[in-house]
């Protein structure tokens, strides 16, 4: 076996936790119960000992292509062969919003053509592969059993079909082959928790299992207002990030994986299945420019939570990120047993920069906050009084170096990004405070925000460079300014921003991907370099529509498009080759291409009425 590159997976979910399937019909990723539990398949991360449940034809050289069932997260895997084409169709029964450790992955084997013999390896390796697991077979199916957690296969088939006493076990592995004829259907159903001994399942039953995850995807996403020239792609993106959303919750992890590299081969490889208060912040501006009002309040609701535990005394501000229930404990550490992706190591569970001090996400926070307001979801009493002391906390610390947006381990700087940020904080919160009559410490906000204003306008302005930049302390560029018209600090065609745009176009833009800065420049603490970052292209397009430069919006929009893979995902950074590097599916990515498409939309329509006028 051979390590598969990150883009050729698919994902499927049931909104508590994810699986990643390649084109050739290996599930190279899942933890379980949840997103950020220990694995049971990690061959994307070790092939020899991350284990793996794959369904491949058997004996024969096949090709494979892989595609979502339409509007849905049900994943098709087709293989063609000289004897017959073959499908294994992928999905995971949607759970509600009280977690479980009751989990189903659904495997469909179907025949299409002529005839094909499906080769069955089920290795599991639970906690990261360093948990030994029993096997016990029986006719009906097979158990995996830790003292920690249980996997059950079920079968799916007719009576009358071949029972699984046949089937090999060796090491604690499962391996076995299923024939079918052209019309066939079978399967196999992967079940944690399951409440009874493994069981015969029938083709009809698993079908109906079928068609209601497709129903409920389906409904889910007509609730999407979204009618614009990229509708396709982007309810991808919106069904991707609902994936990658915990439904007990409404927290949404940055990505379902860890350890994949931001240059391969290299140490940038960081645990991204939690969430960022940035990133799930985000997430409000994409969901309510679709109409997934319910999302946004739900992780509003999420958001107060923390707010609220801040208020009652933790001490300090917001932690950065959490993890999917709200908890905090992060800790970082190194799985040394594993290979990691393509021999990126360290491999890193946890994640140190939780303790960070990264002063933007109080505007992220606070910008969410305040654009559910606009939608109709206002702030209840209780949360808007917690939400007055982490306000009063901005106003005293606002002026202060920290680790910055990038989590850099470099050490604290002045950041303009961060300074920016806090500026939105307070300016949103005034805002809501006069406009609900809500109290607030408005002169001392005020005061605040408005010195904020004058320092990053005298101080993150470098006039040599005719730029803003990314700290007090350098002339380097920080793609992570692209957004200080969106935030609506400085207008979208001020002379001051449109040099900076001009600035960043010399030094950070390459055939209209985006570096997030140079670390060369910049030096950040980590050894080695990383790719374009994909999050920065989609708000450059987003940039450059607002500053009236359409036509090349929609020219790196397009271009950038060309990088997802063949199912429309996107990892967190595109390589110098052209192929995806970082934790994948990457929700930064998806959010700002979403963003980026409204934006986009918006601009080309205006400039058509203008043009008809």
């Amino acid at each position: 076996m051979t390590e598969t590159a990150i883009a050729d997976h698919g994902m499927v979910g049931d909104l508590q936790t994810a699986a990643l399937i390649t084109t050739d019909g290996s599930v190279d990723w899942f933890c379980c119960p949840r997103f950020d539990s220990p694995s049971v398949f990690a061959a994307l991360l070790d092939d020899e000992r991350g284990g793996r449940f794959q369904l491949r034809p058997s004996g024969t050289p096949y090709e494979a292509k892989q595609m979502y069932y339409p509007d849905t997260a049900a994943l098709i895997t087709r293989f063609f062969t000289p004897g017959g084409v073959g499908e294994v169709v992928d999905f995971m029964p949607p759970l509600g919003e009280r977690a479980t450790d009751n989990h189903r992955l659904v495997r469909l084997l179907r025949c299409v053509r002529g005839s094909m013999t499906f080769e069955l390896v089920l290795a599991p390796r639970f906690g990261y592969g360093r948990v030994p697991h029993r096997v016990d077979v029986t006719g009906e199916g097979v158990v995996f059993g830790t003292d920690a957690l249980s996997l059950t296969l079920h079968t799916v088939r007719e009576p009358g079909d071949e029972r699984l006493a046949h089937v090999r076990v060796h090491d604690g592995d499962v391996r076995g082959t299923v024939k079918l004829t052209a019309g066939q259907v079978r399967g196999l159903v992967l079940e944690s928790g399951a409440d009874g001994p493994p069981r015969e399942i029938r083709v009809g039953e698993a079908e109906q299992l079928f068609q209601d995850t497709v129903a409920h995807w389906r409904s889910w996403l007509a609730r999407s207002t979204y009618r614009g020239r990229w509708r396709e792609i982007v309810e991808r993106s919106a069904i991707t990030l609902k994936l990658m959303t915990y439904a007990p919750t409404g927290g949404l992890v940055a990505a379902p994986t860890m350890g994949l590299p931001e240059q391969v081969g290299g140490e940038r490889n960081w645990d991204y299945r939690y969430t960022w208060v940035r990133d799930a912040s985000f997430s409000v501006y994409a969901l309510l420019g679709l109409g997934f009002v319910e999302e946004a309040e739900k992780f509003g609701t999420w958001l107060g939570a923390r707010i609220r535990e801040h208020a009652v005394g933790n001490g300090g501000p917001l932690n950065i990120m959490y993890r999917i229930d709200g908890s905090a404990d992060l800790k970082e550490d190194v799985l040394e047993h594993w290979s990691g992706y393509r021999g990126s190591r360290p491999v890193r569970v946890g994640n140190g920069a939780a303790e960070q001090l990264q002063l933007d996400i109080y505007g992220e926070a606070l910008d969410s906050l305040f654009v559910a307001d606009r939608a109709g979801l206002t702030v209840p009493q209780r949360g808007w009084s917690a939400l007055t002391g982490v306000l009063d906390w901005v106003a005293a610390h606002w002026d202060q170096p920290e680790e910055g947006i990038w989590e850099t381990r470099g050490g604290r700087q002045p950041f303009t990004y961060g300074r920016l940020m806090c500026w939105v904080a307070l300016d949103r919160g005034i805002r809501l405070a006069e406009e609900h009559g809500r109290p607030a410490n408005l002169e001392r906000w005020r005061a605040a925000r408005d010195g904020i204003y004058t320092q990053v306008l005298s101080r993150g302005w470098n006039s040599t460079r005719q730029a803003f930049v990314q700290h007090y302390n350098t002339d380097v560029l920080d793609s992570s300014l692209l957004r200080m018209p969106m935030v609506g600090f400085i207008g979208p065609r001020d002379p001051q921003w449109l040099a900076t745009l001009d600035a960043m176009d010399a030094e950070l833009v390459t055939d209209s991907l985006v570096y997030r800065y140079d670390p060369a420049a910049s030096p950040d603490g980590l050894r080695g370099s990383e790719g374009t970052f994909s999050l920065c292209t989609f708000t450059y397009v987003d940039a450059l529509a607002r500053a009236g430069r359409v036509d090349q919006a929609r020219q790196a929009f397009e271009k950038m498009l060309t990088y997802a893979n063949h199912v429309g995902l996107y990892s967190e950074e595109i390589a110098l080759t052209g192929e995806q590097i970082g934790n994948f599916p990457q929700a930064f990515t998806h959010l700002a291409l979403i963003d980026a498409a409204l934006t986009l939309d918006r601009a080309l329509g205006e400039r058509r009425w203008s043009t008809e006028d």
